[in-house]
């Protein structure tokens, strides 16, 4: 995508197409106002105060009435593009709509590119390239937690950071290419300790940001939440109980799960991609064993792991620990789901922190099947939960669990979430860049060499702000956006 003149004076529909109440046709550039004046008949906008409203009707070029409409008039840098704006608000029909647009290209405009309206924000200086990126986000949001961090980004909070540590670097960065006009002289301005803590400091504050990455990727496409575990542990019960709905087929024949079952489940404004998968066992014919392999890849993608085992079905301690230490060798990021309470009320979920408790029934652990297993793997109790899927008991504080492990408090505070792949990677690139300047300082590198690594970094950072020259940057990002956007 080429960047357009943003002289020109660009028109659009700004809701979806299609037959509604109202739709509203979005008309910016420098000579928005007047040509709006031409096909409206009322009062002269060019004489009204900005963000103020006008009723009047738009007449065809022969001189019948199109439509009844309301003109919003918006002026210069107080429009979302940072040029004059009006915006007619006219019955939603598509037929309508059409032959407004129409009037407005024979009277000179011509039709928005994807994201042109937001890209002129941008080039005004209206918003900063994370906060352009951040509105298509907003309007991609399909959950609260989403909106919240879609609006925090859009509010400047990350442009915010950006510049900040930008500026400081960008102070040595100076000081560095000074030296270098004066190198046969042998001078030093910036003082080689100075940088290596600015770097240091700086490179802290990246960390976390970058961190923030999986939550906010997570939160941007919803959770991976896999329920795996032997046949009829319950799994499929546990998904419809989840989900309110005979979601999935429940039989009490081994094996009826073949393939995964996906819905989204939505906690506290997180949405969670809940898979239902195929029984973990030795497969019976070869349509159970694709099941299987699929049910092991997906465990492996997933953000959460939920492990469901029948508490009163047969299945020892011990053969659930090894499916633990298999599926989830490091404990993070897991949930084990005591099933079938109800069936087996008397037991206790520390039995399967510490095999070795006394009081274990021996139908839960015969002393005869005890598979070998790690004695440093470690279940944590707070991954326990025992419930009653059938019955609906502790589902409740099974969706507690889920979204804490998800989300934890960092929703709550004010910190920036990256939920952008781009900016991930520009961070990640600005990161090994300062990398580069610290072991440039320990080894003594010419300042040149200091330099390069300081403007590379700077760069990467520019990137995500927009503050480097990205036109090839800008058309990738822009023309993913809808049209009236």
């Amino acid at each position: 995508m080429r960047i357009p003149d943003i002289s020109d004076t660009i028109v659009a529909l700004a809701t979806p197409p299609g037959i509604g109440a109202i739709g509203v046709i979005r008309l910016s550039g420098p000579e928005a106002i007047p040509l709006a004046d031409r096909i409206f008949k009322g009062k002269v906008l060019a004489d009204q105060a900005t963000h103020t409203a006008h009723f009047g009707r738009i007449e065809a070029q022969d001189g019948r009435a199109l439509d009844e409409v309301l003109a919003t008039v918006f002026h210069d840098r107080r429009s979302y593009t940072g040029q004059p704006t009006v915006e007619f608000g006219c019955h939603g029909s598509p037929y309508i709509q059409q032959e407004i647009i129409q009037l407005c290209l024979h009277e000179g405009a011509r039709l928005a590119e994807p994201g042109e309206f937001t890209l002129r924000a941008f080039l005004n200086g209206r918003m900063d390239l994370s906060q352009a990126e951040a509105v298509a986000d907003l309007i991609a949001s399909q959950s609260e937690a989403g909106h919240t961090v879609a609006l925090r980004q859009l509010r400047g909070g990350f442009r915010t950071e950006i510049q900040q540590l930008r500026s400081e670097l960008i102070d040595f960065a100076s000081l560095v290419e000074l030296e270098l006009d004066f190198g046969e002289e042998d001078v030093e301005f910036a003082d080689r300790d100075d940088l290596k803590r600015l770097v240091e400091k700086i490179r802290a504050h990246l960390r976390p940001l970058m961190q923030s990455f999986a939550l906010g990727n997570a939160i941007k496409t919803g959770v991976s939440t896999v329920i795996a575990g032997r046949p009829n542990a319950g799994k499929s019960t546990l998904l419809n109980a989840l989900l309110n709905e005979e979601r999935a087929i429940v039989s009490d024949i081994p094996g009826t799960t073949r393939d995964t079952i996906e819905e989204v489940l939505n906690i506290k404004g997180v949405q969670f991609r809940l898979i239902d998968t195929a029984g973990i066992r030795e497969a019976q014919d070869a349509i159970e064993a694709i099941g299987v392999a699929k049910t092991l890849e997906k465990i492996e993608q997933a953000a959460i792991l939920v492990y469901v085992w029948d508490v009163a079905g047969g299945m020892t301690l011990a053969e659930v620990r090894a499916d633990l230490q298999q599926l989830a060798p490091t404990g993070d990021n897991l949930l084990v789901v005591c099933n079938k309470m109800d069936r087996n009320p008397l037991f206790q979920t520390d039995w399967l922190v510490d095999p070795t408790l006394p009081g274990i029934h021996p139908y839960l652990l015969p002393e005869d099947d005890m598979p070998p297993t790690d004695s440093s793997f470690i279940i944590h109790h707070s991954s326990l939960i025992a419930l009653s899927a059938k019955n609906q008991m502790n589902l409740e504080y099974l969706k507690e669990k889920l979204y804490d492990l998800a989300v934890g408090s960092e929703l709550a505070t004010d910190h920036t979430i990256v939920t952008n792949a781009r900016h991930h990677d520009a961070l990640r690139r600005a990161d090994t860049a300062l990398a580069d300047v610290l072991h440039g300082l320990e080894t003594g590198v010419t300042g040149d060499f200091v330099a390069q690594d300081i403007r590379h970094a700077l760069a990467y950072l520019g990137e995500i702000t927009g503050e480097i020259g990205v036109e090839d940057l800008l058309g990738n990002i822009f023309g993913k956006f809808c049209i009236g956007k």
